[in-house]
């Protein structure tokens, strides 16, 4: 069984999120979906409120199992034996970070290989802080995430 990680803060998580969801179903027979407690971000949600909306978003989906994990990401696809890390790459800029990520995940878990996925055209500007962004001042977001998260960035900011 191939098994990838997708890793990522998912705060909130996005309709582009969801498309390299179901692009690495298509490429791997299961999917972890890590959600990642980084010390260096200030998120808008907390962990287990960031896991709930994962995983009522990816409910119907059997072969995807969603976590929260703090640490080192190798660890934590060494410890489940995945074979890849499946990350997004919407533009050139964010290649540059991703490449030195991923030459130190193969070095420190030289077993798995890390797949760059763009999102469908539609997401490639998508991004979470640009959703906080437009729902801080309420801006209309229904395009852009699965109706809960809508709803629950609606109550964050105030407004019903």
């Amino acid at each position: 069984m191939k098994v990838a990680v997708y890793p990522g803060s998912f705060d909130p998580i996005t309709n582009g999120h969801l498309d390299l969801i179901q692009r690495g179903l298509m490429l791997f027979d299961r999917l972890v979906v890590a959600i990642a407690d980084n010390p260096n971000k200030k998120p808008l949600f907390s962990g287990q409120e960031r896991k709930e909306m994962v995983e009522a978003t990816v409910k119907d989906q059997n072969r995807v199992e969603v976590l929260l994990f703090s640490g080192l990401l190798a660890d934590l696809v060494n410890k489940r034996k995945a074979c890849a890390i499946i990350r997004g790459v919407r533009a050139v800029s964010d290649f540059e970070f991703e490449f030195q990520m991923a030459l130190m995940n193969r070095r420190l878990a030289p077993h798995t290989e890390t797949v760059f996925l763009m999102p469908s055209e539609k997401y490639t500007y998508l991004s979470s802080n640009l959703i906080k962004d437009i729902a801080r001042f309420n801006g209309d977001i229904t395009s852009f995430v699965p109706e809960m998260v809508k709803k629950r960035l609606k109550q964050r900011f105030g407004f019903s």
